[in-house]
Order: C-alpha cells, then sequence, then structure tokens
C-alpha cells in the first residue's frame, strides 16, 4: 500500500518529478563517464608503467629493494615459474640479476646497470625486442650485450665492438668480462637509455659469480583490480622468506599522482551532487508545502505520523532511483563502446606518450563499482534530503496545518 501511495504521489506533478530524475539522470551520467575514464585511465597509466620494467608485482631477497646488493640476490627455484603461472590472472613473468659495473669503449667509460634476462621472458613483458633499433635481439645461450642507444652514443661504441665491464660479484667476487655489443635498443627513458646494459640471465649468473641467482622476478597480471588475490596466493605459494613488493612500492611517484588527480576528479564530483542534491531538496520542500494542509487532515483522522513519514521517503527514493538507474542504463553502452574503442590522442600529447613507450589513448573502464558507487552516492542524498519531510511531519501540528 505505501509503495503504491507513494508512487502515485509523485506523479501528481508530472512535470516537476521529470525534471527532478532528469537532472539526477544527467548528473549520474556524467558522473560515470567521469569516473569510468579517471579509472580507466590510472589503470592504463598503471599497466603500461608496470609493463615498461618492474612489473604489478615483484619477488626480492629481503633487503635488496633498499641497497641493491647482489649478496640479497635469491635462488631462482625450478618450480617457481610453474607454481606462480597456475595462480589465476597473473600473465607473464621474467626472472632478472641486476647489478652495477663499469662499462668501457676504447674511448670512454660510464656506469652502467646491467640486466641479465630470460630474452623471451622479457620480451613477453616489456617488449625489448620491438624497440631494437639496429642489430638482433639477446637469446638465452647469447654471449654479446644489447646496450641501449644512448649509453652506445656516450661511450662511441658500434655494433661488433667489445664492451668491457667491471664490477663486484656476488660474496664480492670480481666481476669482469669482454662483450661484444650484437644489438642496440632505444629505450623510452633517457636514464634508462644512458644506462641499460642486457646480457642473457646465464651469461650475466657466469660474470656476476651468481650461479642460478636472481635479483627479482617481475610479475604481470590482467587488471590491477585481481593484485590482492594474486598477491594473497603469491605469497602462501612463496612463504614469508621473500620481500614481495607492489607497483606503488615501486613507482611511489606515480601512486601520488594517481592520488591527487583521484582527489581532485572526487572534488568534482561532490560538488555536481552537492547542486543536484540542492535540487532534489528543493523539490522535496514544495511537495511537503502544498500539502501540509493534507498532511493536517491525515493526522487529524487519525493517522501516525511515522506512516506519513514513510510515504514522503518513499517518494524521495523512488525519484532519486528513477534518476540514478536511467543514469546508469544510460551510460552503460556509451562506456561499453569507448572501452572498445579507446579515443586517440593526436599533436604533441601523442609523440610524448609514444615516446615513453606507451600508446596514445584514452583509456575507459568497465569496473562495476563505478557504476555501483554513482547509484549509492544519489541514494545517500536522497535519504539525506527525505529527512526535511521526516522533521516537517514531526513538528506539524494539526490544527496550525487546517489553516495554512
Amino acid at each position: 500500500m505505501y509503495f503504491t501511495l507513494s508512487w502515485r504521489n509523485i506523479w501528481r506533478n508530472k512535470k516537476r518529478t521529470l525534471i527532478v530524475v532528469a537532472s539526477v539522470f544527467f548528473a549520474v551520467l556524467l558522473a560515470t563517464v567521469m569516473r569510468s575514464t579517471q579509472r580507466g585511465t590510472y589503470g592504463y597509466m598503471i599497466h603500461s608503467a608496470a609493463r615498461l620494467f618492474t612489473g604489478y608485482v615483484q619477488v626480492q631477497g629481503n633487503g635488496y629493494w633498499d641497497d641493491r646488493s647482489l649478496d640479497k640476490s635469491i635462488v631462482l627455484e625450478q618450480n617457481w615459474q610453474q607454481d606462480i603461472s597456475s595462480i589465476p590472472h597473473v600473465t607473464t613473468m621474467t626472472p632478472r640479476l641486476e647489478a652495477f659495473a663499469l662499462a668501457s669503449s676504447d674511448t670512454a667509460t660510464k656506469v652502467a646497470q646491467v640486466i641479465g634476462i630470460e630474452p623471451v621472458l622479457e620480451d613477453q613483458m616489456t617488449g625489448l625486442q620491438k624497440r631494437l633499433v639496429q642489430g638482433q635481439y639477446l637469446t638465452l645461450n647469447s654471449d654479446g650485450a644489447l646496450i641501449g642507444a644512448g649509453l652506445a652514443q656516450r661511450l662511441k661504441i658500434r655494433l661488433g665492438e667489445n664492451l668491457v665491464l667491471y664490477g663486484q660479484g656476488y660474496h664480492g667476487e670480481t666481476a669482469a668480462a669482454q662483450i661484444p655489443v650484437i644489438g642496440l635498443v632505444q629505450l623510452p627513458f633517457q636514464e634508462m637509455d644512458l644506462s641499460f646494459v642486457f646480457l642473457s640471465l646465464p651469461a650475466a649468473q657466469n660474470i656476476f659469480s651468481a650461479a642460478d641467482r636472481i635479483t627479482s622476478l617481475p610479475i604481470m597480471i590482467e587488471n590491477i583490480r585481481y593484485l590482492d588475490p594474486v598477491l594473497t596466493q603469491l605469497r602462501a605459494t612463496l612463504g614469508n622468506n621473500y620481500t614481495i613488493m607492489t607497483w606503488d612500492q615501486m613507482m611511489p611517484d606515480m601512486n601520488q599522482h594517481i592520488q591527487l588527480d583521484n582527489a581532485s576528479g572526487i572534488v568534482m564530483l561532490a560538488i555536481l551532487y552537492i547542486v543536484i542534491g540542492f535540487g532534489v531538496l528543493g523539490t522535496v520542500m514544495m511537495m511537503v508545502a502544498e500539502r501540509t494542509k493534507e498532511f493536517g487532515i491525515l493526522i487529524a483522522v487519525g493517522m501516525k505520523k511515522w506512516r506519513l513519514i514513510w510515504v514522503t521517503t518513499l517518494e524521495t527514493m523512488f525519484i532519486a532511483c528513477i534518476g540514478a538507474i536511467t543514469g546508469v542504463i544510460g551510460s552503460l553502452p556509451l562506456i561499453l563502446y569507448l572501452y572498445q574503442h579507446p579515443i586517440r590522442i593526436a599533436g604533441d600529447a601523442a609523440k610524448a606518450m609514444d615516446k615513453l613507450g606507451f600508446e596514445a589513448l584514452v583509456t575507459f573502464s568497465t569496473d562495476p563499482i563505478v557504476f555501483l558507487s554513482q547509484t549509492l552516492v544519489v541514494l545517500i542524498i536522497a535519504l539525506a534530503t527525505a529527512l526535511y519531510p521526516v522533521l516537517f511531519i514531526l513538528r506539524l501540528e494539526p490544527v496550525k496545518a487546517l489553516h495554512a
């Protein structure tokens, strides 16, 4: 009975109801698209940055991240890759052995970051082979080196010439080798391009006296939303003898940028919903004001005030729900289309993103939380505005209401 009565009451003034429903509809539509854009962009940024080098998750030796010492390296267990690959939502992983060394040519010497990789797995994760500008790519049995094009220019070294590496290996062993340069790669960041030297993992382990050891195991997953369950299963698989770091710990600057941008987006949405909230409140106040005498009569003939409160609250909720649900339904086809067909960026911004190794796209998220959160916010606003008729009815005196 209450639902039927409330439904009929909101259509007593169709024009006013439709105006409020339309305002809620467009607010939810706009808010949903905005949040979808933000979450999609964040996800794309994180995914692209993780693919460049760090992965979403890295398995390391305890204390390695702080001092980057080979003494904190770990043994690559034979069953790891199979066990970790069996975790749902894990897509790729690539073992690495990283160390610093002096890289010398006939004319110059620079500090380089030497990275031992499994070439096929590294390419699957980072697309390293696509960045090859000269020469050939590494193989697992290769004795040559891939170096950043910027580093090659600084050292004035060409393909086929020998690169001398000198540094400290595992447990203080001397690491020295003379390696032919077999390829040049154009890396997205200048710091990487001026310092990175890639070797096959067995070659790096041999040079640095670190047989069967790695310093990190970067792991990629399908989507950032699966990070927590993957972490849980990863810890259960590996135990507590290793450090497991996530992308936000390895890239704190990006994480802070995303948090700041997300906060500004929430402020914009808050302003939008405050405006809509006052619009709904104004409508509720008009609905109550024009029915003051009606309420007085109903109370005078014995109707309980809580019944009136229930009816008016349902009226407010009906209006808000119609607007919110139609807004979400209206945004679904638009967001699904944009999810399948991301917006391509042109001009200087596109060139800058290409240099960083990012495809110049504005992507959208279809995460259910994008849609559910907007509906929830509207329902909270509706409940807040419903307090006005509750207070009005509780203070209403039938005699005064009849003479209103």
